[in-house]
């Protein structure tokens, strides 16, 4: 992750961050729009941004005008504005790195990046959470300072403790949206995300966009999430459907690139891999040209992006067990239709097991779990079985091991 700044059409200085791969360039770019008085530093923003890199999807998150690190005065903004920053975020992407094909957008801006879609041809695919249908939804928020504004042109208002200067200009531009009229000629990949639960914008709202948008669109409903998804295992879900949801839409061309030989740093037999942030546990693996995550579970302080260590070993010796297995029955011919493998790891006494030199401490048990279904007979189930103890993997976990470290 680097900081980065870009000048919006006003020539105002506006704050991002740039997500890109350290080793290869991503499949594609996406633009986040926060939400309503919110930073780039949002919690959601935060994690969806982790997700899609995982994916391979570099992300430019950056601070609407008035907010954050970004310059110039938020009581000048409106929803126009923060259209056109998105537009220029997404003019940054093309003149620096790649023109985006993904725009998310969480609450009102979400419904900004509806109406930037149109001036961002680039786009294939749009992501709204917990984003309200009219851009004049918002106003509820002013709650008794409405009058105020529109009567004495601007008013201070408390949005979530925080206080805020609201003029007139704004209350003009929200009214004159037709967010409605931008949906039904979209014609990008939609993907609505919603909790029932919202007290800021009703899931009403989120129906609205949907049934307004045209094919191809999904919903997604984030049972339990406040609007914020403040919960950590909210916002987690939400970033790994996004992320998952917007691979779907990119071309396969461009997904090559991620695997392919010619990025630098790439090399044949190696895996490296890197921490990309000093907070948490979350790791980028890049193993032939593959990208893995690796992280930790909540409860052990990671963010549950991505499978932990043991997790990892222990699918290395499952897959080579099924792999090994698979090759012993088209080698003999064998009538096997399906192998299953199931790896259980743990930590036990060393005094439970009796094939062991150590006495004492903890040992590492891989209790291995397979089954093989096909029209084969109990012989030739029970050599599949022994043969499963040839799986390279098997074979190392239990042969001397080296590691030098420079």
């Amino acid at each position: 992750m680097s900081s980065i700044t870009f000048l919006n059409q006003q020539g105002i200085q506006l704050s991002g961050y740039i997500h890109s791969p350290d080793v290869g360039k991503p499949i594609a770019f996406a633009v986040f729009a926060h939400c309503f008085t919110c930073t780039k530093s949002s919690k959601a923003a935060k994690h969806i941004a982790d997700a899609l890199l995982a994916k391979g999807i570099g992300v430019l998150r950056f601070d609407f005008t008035g907010l954050g690190n970004s310059e110039g005065m938020f009581e000048n903004t409106h929803f126009s504005s923060n259209v056109s920053d998105i537009v220029a975020a997404a003019n940054y992407l093309q003149a620096h790195y790649k023109a985006p094909e993904i725009l998310i957008g969480h609450s009102l801006g979400g419904t900004a990046v509806l109406a930037a879609c149109k001036h961002i041809p680039s786009a294939k695919a749009v992501a709204t959470i917990g984003s309200p249908a009219d851009a004049e939804h918002i106003l509820h928020l002013f709650g008794e300072q409405l009058n105020q504004i529109e009567e004495q042109g601007e008013a201070e208002v408390s949005i979530r403790g925080r206080p805020f200067t609201i003029k007139n200009t704004f209350i003009e531009d929200v009214s004159q949206q037709a967010i409605r009229e931008d949906l039904r000629s979209l014609r990008k990949a939609l993907l609505v995300m919603h909790s029932p639960l919202d007290e800021i914008v009703s899931i009403d709202q989120a129906s609205e966009i949907f049934t307004n948008a045209k094919h191809p669109k999904s919903f997604i409903t984030l049972d339990n999430a406040d609007h914020l998804l403040s919960n950590t295992a909210d916002s987690h879900y939400a970033a790994d459907v996004l992320a998952a949801w917007a691979s779907r839409y990119l071309d396969s061309t461009d997904s090559a690139d991620i695997k392919d030989k010619n990025f630098p740093g790439f090399e044949k037999g190696v895996t490296k891999v890197i921490a990309p942030n000093a907070d948490g546990f979350l790791c980028t693996v890049n193993t032939n040209g593959h990208l893995l995550l690796a992280d930790e579970p909540l409860k052990l302080g990671g963010s549950n992006l991505g499978a932990a260590p043991f997790d990892l070993l222990s699918s290395a010796l499952g897959v080579c067990t099924a792999m090994t297995l698979n090759m012993y029955a088209r080698h003999k011919q064998l009538a096997v239709d399906t192998v299953k493998v199931s790896i259980k790891h743990q930590k036990v006494s060393a005094s439970e097991c009796e094939s062991c030199e150590t006495g004492t401490g903890k040992i590492d048990r891989f209790e291995r779990s397979i089954s093989i279904t096909g029209d084969i007979t109990d012989a030739q189930r029970e050599r599949m079985m022994q043969i499963a103890d040839r799986c390279p993997v098997h074979k190392t976990l239990h042969s001397e091991i080296e590691v030098i470290t420079s």
